[in-house]
């Protein structure tokens, strides 16, 4: 853990929870329990992200598309939410500060009172900030942010010249933040699926063929340690 620790240092990790559904699935169970697991490993990485002195972690953890799923499922899913939410209260305690990024209208009122708790509450912390993506999908992230641009246009306040990369940033959910270091998928899968878009151009991507449900620290030190080998030019030489 030493060396992982040392080198965990200030970084910003995304993680594409996937797998959840074939984990359950090849133990002959509901996909329901594989969310269920899930979310364990979620909070463990949580813990062992502050632990290792990360400094911002992006859980993608409901996308614009998951709706697509069987009701039973996405019910599953946010009540699970609804947990994490309500234990996330105690998160306040270890100064981190959670934002949750995504179009919130669809969601019950229920959930979107509890987020506006939490992220009200946890503003002003100045440990790891841990962004939840709950129905967030990179390509709507995008849209919204040139909507709100396009506004500013319309009402006359912004010049469409005046329009650069750093002003387009600043209407993202993730605005503030540094882009990701480097972004984690397990599950054996290699691709973005919609996530972080803008925000991963220059990240490294880092692919593991495990489910998310058997996910260890182990597995994050070996990421971390990939990720320290490889040479990150920018565009550079």
């Amino acid at each position: 853990m030493a060396e992982s620790k040392e080198s965990a240092k200030g970084l910003h990790i995304g993680f594409i929870m996937d797998g959840n559904g074939r984990w359950a699935q090849r133990r002959g169970l509901p996909r329901t329990a594989g969310h269920t697991k899930g979310a364990q490993v979620f909070q463990d990485m949580v813990k062992y992200c502050k632990q290792l002195g990360v400094e911002a972690v992006t859980f993608y953890a409901f996308s614009t598309e998951n709706w697509k799923r069987p009701k039973s499922e996405v019910d599953a899913i946010m009540r699970l939410l609804k947990e994490y939410l309500r234990r996330a209260f105690d998160y306040k305690k270890e100064d981190n500060r959670i934002i949750i990024l995504g179009d919130k209208t669809p969601l019950s009122d229920e959930i979107k009172k509890l987020m506006a708790e939490i992220e009200e509450g946890t503003k002003d912390n100045k440990g790891m900030t841990i962004n939840v993506a709950i129905n967030y999908g990179g390509r709507e992230e995008i849209t919204h942010a040139a909507r709100a641009l396009a506004r500013r246009v319309a009402e006359g306040t912004l010049d469409p010249d005046q329009i650069d990369e750093e002003m387009l940033a600043g209407e993202l959910y993730t605005a503030g933040q540094k882009d990701p270091d480097f972004i984690l998928r397990p599950s054996g899968e290699k691709r973005l699926s919609n996530f972080m878009l803008w925000q991963s151009a220059y990240a490294e991507f880092i692919y593991m063929d495990v489910l998310w449900p058997d996910f260890t620290r182990k597995h994050l030190d070996a990421a971390i340690e990939e990720y320290c080998h490889r040479s990150r030019r920018f565009g550079g030489i």
